[in-house]
C-alpha cells in the first residue's frame, strides 16, 4: 500500500519527480480505428458486445468528454504521439508521414531507459520508427502480436506499447465473431437512415469492435499474469469516429468525441467518471509527467495527470479539433466547450462527403436512393448539401447530435462571437491558416470511385 500511494503521489506533484526504474509506471495505449465513442458498453450502448471494455471502465476512470485533434486516422494518429495538433505535426492530411525532426513521447520515454514497442496498425510513416525498439504488424484485427509484443519485452525495464488495431476499419465481413450483431440489436443514430441495409452495416462495424474488445481482454490478462497490471497505466481511445456519413472526418462530435477510459490500480481509483474536456494533445505532457520526466517545449496539450486523482479537476475550458484532407480537399476547424460547438469551414461550396470508403458502403448507397426519390430527411442531407455554412455554432447540451445551427439565432449572438474570437486566438497561436495550395480530390464525393489524374 506504500508503494502504491508512492506512485500516486509522484504521479501528481507539479514538477518532474526522480523516479527509479522499478517505480515508473508501464504505459499502454489501446488504439481502435474508427471506433465512434458511444459504440461500446462503457458509454451506454445497450448491445454491442464490450465485456472487457465494461471491465476495464469498471476498474478504472471513464472521460466523457475526451476529444480528438482531427477525425481522420494518420492525422490523429500523429498528433497523439506528438502532443501536437495536425496542421503543426507537419503531417496534417491522410498517409503524410510524422516528419523526422518531429518531437515524439515514445521517443522521450526511450530515451529515459524505457522499452517502447507498436504492435498492429502503423500509420505514422517511417521517419517515426526510431522511436520503438521494436515494431510489429498484424491482420485482419492488427491485434494479433499484442499478447507476443508483451510476453517478448525485456523485464528489467518499465515499458510502453502502442497497440493499435485494424478493427473497425472499413471493408466488413459478415461473420466477423462467433455470434454477429444481430439487426434488431442495432442503434441508428438520428442523422441515418433506418433502414435494413443500414442496420446490416452498423451491425458488421459492431462486430469488429467485439473483435477488437476480445484482445482487450487478453492484454489485460496477460498483464495479470505477468504481475504487472497494478502499475500499468492502459488508455484505451479511438483515432475518429465510426466509418459512416457524419461521423468519420467530421468534427462534429460523432467524429472527434472519443471513448476514452484509463484502467491504473496504482494510481487512479475503480468506478470514477469525469465530465472535464481532456483532449488529444494532453495524452502526452501526461504520460511524461506521470513518468516522472519533464514534458518538451513541443507539446501543445496540457497534462489530465490531476483529474486522474480528482475527477472534478478541470484542466482546460475548451477542445479544438480540425479537418484537412482525406480522400477530398477541406479546410475546417471547431472549438467545443462543454456547452456549446463552433465550425468555421473554409470551403462552405463543397459538400461534406463521407470518407471513400463510407461513400462506396451500403449506408451511403442506400442514402442515395431515398435523396433521389425525395424521401431523405433534412436532418440526414448534411453529407449531401451545397452550399454548406461557413460557420456553425451548435447547444450540445439540448442537442447532442449537432442537428441545429444557431449562427443566425439573435440569443446565442454573444456566445458566437466569443467563440469565433476563441477559436481565432487558437488559431494565432498555433500558427495556423488556411493552405495557398489546396491538395485535390482524389475519389469522387458521389460514387468514391478514383478520379483521373488530370
Amino acid at each position: 500500500m506504500l508503494r502504491y500511494l508512492f506512485f500516486i503521489i509522484a504521479a501528481f506533484s507539479l514538477s518532474p519527480v526522480t523516479l527509479s526504474a522499478a517505480e515508473r509506471p508501464n504505459f499502454i495505449i489501446i488504439i481502435g480505428d474508427d471506433v465512434g465513442w458511444n459504440d461500446v458498453g462503457p458509454y451506454g450502448h445497450p448491445h454491442v458486445k464490450t465485456p472487457n471494455l465494461d471491465r476495464m471502465a469498471a476498474a478504472g476512470i471513464r472521460f466523457d468528454a475526451a476529444f480528438l485533434t482531427c477525425s481522420s486516422c494518420s492525422p490523429s494518429r500523429c498528433s497523439i504521439v506528438t502532443g501536437r495538433y495536425p496542421h503543426s505535426t507537419g503531417a496534417a492530411e491522410l498517409h503524410m508521414p510524422l516528419p523526422a525532426d518531429q518531437v515524439v513521447f515514445a521517443g522521450l520515454l526511450k530515451q529515459a531507459g524505457y522499452y517502447t514497442g507498436a504492435a498492429g496498425k502503423w500509420h505514422l510513416g517511417k521517419p517515426a520508427e526510431k522511436n520503438f525498439d521494436r515494431i510489429m504488424g498484424g491482420r485482419p484485427s492488427g491485434c494479433e502480436n499484442w499478447e507476443t509484443m508483451l510476453r517478448e519485452r525485456p523485464r528489467d525495464q518499465p515499458f510502453f506499447m502502442w497497440f493499435a488495431s485494424n478493427d473497425a476499419h472499413r471493408p466488413y465481413t459478415a461473420n466477423t465473431i462467433e455470434k454477429p450483431h444481430r439487426r434488431d440489436e442495432i442503434v441508428v443514430p438520428p442523422f441515418l437512415p433506418d433502414e435494413p441495409p443500414v442496420r446490416d452495416d452498423l451491425g458488421m462495424y459492431y462486430d469488429e469492435i467485439a473483435r477488437l474488445d476480445e484482445y482487450v481482454g487478453k492484454v489485460m490478462a496477460e498483464l495479470k499474469e505477468q504481475g504487472v497490471a497494478d502499475n500499468t497505466f492502459v488508455l484505451f481511445m479511438s483515432d475518429n469516429g465510426r466509418p459512416f456519413p457524419r461521423s468519420k472526418t467530421t468534427i462534429y462530435d460523432s467524429g472527434v468525441k472519443t471513448p476514452f477510459l484509463v484502467q491504473w490500480p496504482a494510481g487512479v481509483r475503480p468506478g470514477q467518471t469525469t465530465e472535464s474536456l481532456v483532449s488529444a494533445v494532453d495524452i502526452a505532457p501526461t504520460i511524461l509527467e506521470l513518468a516522472g520526466l519533464p514534458k518538451s517545449p513541443t507539446f501543445q496539450g496540457k497534462s489530465f495527470a490531476p483529474i486522474l486523482k480528482d475527477p472534478r479537476s478541470e484542466t482546460r475550458d475548451y477542445v479544438f479539433s480540425e479537418h484537412n484532407w482525406h480522400d477530398y480537399q477541406a479546410f475546417e476547424r471547431s472549438i467545443r466547450s462543454k456547452n456549446y460547438l463552433y465550425i468555421y469551414n473554409a470551403l462552405p461550396h463543397l459538400s461534406g462527403s463521407p470518407p471513400a470508403d463510407a461513400v462506396r458502403s451500403p449506408t451511403f448507397e442506400t442514402m442515395l436512393k431515398l435523396e433521389e426519390a425525395g424521401k431523405l430527411p433534412a436532418d440526414q442531407r448534411g453529407p449531401l448539401m451545397t452550399p454548406r455554412p461557413q460557420e456553425e455554432l451548435y447547444d450540445v447540451k439540448s442537442d447532442p447530435f449537432q442537428l441545429r445551427n444557431l449562427v443566425d439565432q439573435p440569443q446565442y449572438a454573444q456566445t458566437l462571437e466569443r467563440m469565433r474570437g476563441e477559436y481565432h486566438g487558437w488559431a494565432s497561436r498555433t500558427e495556423d491558416a488556411v493552405p495557398q495550395q489546396w491538395t485535390p480530390d482524389k475519389f469522387d464525393r458521389k460514387s468514391g470511385l478514383p478520379l483521373q489524374k488530370k
